[in-house]
């Protein structure tokens, strides 16, 4: 019976790579500058691998640390994104995007999402729900994940980029209704293995 080596710790850190990786586009929606976070993230667990000290999952530990390399990077680059406020918004009413009638209800009620916690754990949904948020406008899609992936406050998103609350809550607004409809559409209306 031949004893496998647990792998060393850089080697552990090699294998988060991908995964470290798709979290930074998704965030960043820019190769380099995710690779830049990534590259970041990794030199900070090398250089204090003592800090991880085994208390949570490696890949949380780092997906941490890759947060606030993230942070650091929209920070950095918010004077070179493209797109906010260049005639990528959407001046679509979301009442009329989502065709409610002109009583306010819907024309048609939404599909039923079952659990969302089972679904948070489903891979094939995680990869549905990945190419929704791509195909929000870019706008939309920075705004979200600022919000909601990276728990930046209202406060702190307005602030990098020099939004008014009011704005900052219709675009989440509209990014919410766009994806709840391509969510619908892709996956809660489809038939789907779990």
């Amino acid at each position: 019976m031949t004893i496998v080596p647990e792998p060393s710790f850089e080697e552990q850190l090699v294998a988060q790579r991908d995964y470290l990786l798709r979290f930074a586009r998704l965030q960043l929606r820019n190769d380099t500058w995710a690779q830049d976070a990534v590259s970041e993230t990794v030199l900070a667990a090398l250089a204090k691998p003592q800090s991880f000290g085994n208390r949570s999952q490696l890949k949380t530990w780092l997906v941490g640390i890759l947060k606030h390399k993230v942070i650091d990077a929209l920070r950095h680059h918010s004077r070179e994104i493209s797109g906010l406020g260049t005639g990528d918004e959407d001046d679509t009413d979301p009442l009329e995007y989502l065709g409610f009638k002109a009583d306010g209800h819907f024309a048609q009620m939404p599909a039923e999402w079952g659990n969302p916690v089972q679904q948070i754990r489903n891979r094939q949904f995680l990869e549905i729900m990945d190419a929704c948020i791509n195909k929000l406008p870019v706008t939309q899609g920075r705004l979200f994940l600022m919000r909601e992936w990276l728990e930046l406050s209202s406060e702190e998103v307005c602030k990098e980029l020099n939004l008014t609350s009011t704005n900052l809550y219709v675009q989440l607004h509209r990014a919410r209704l766009r994806l709840r409809e391509c969510l619908e559409l892709n996956w809660f209306g489809k038939p789907h293995n779990t």
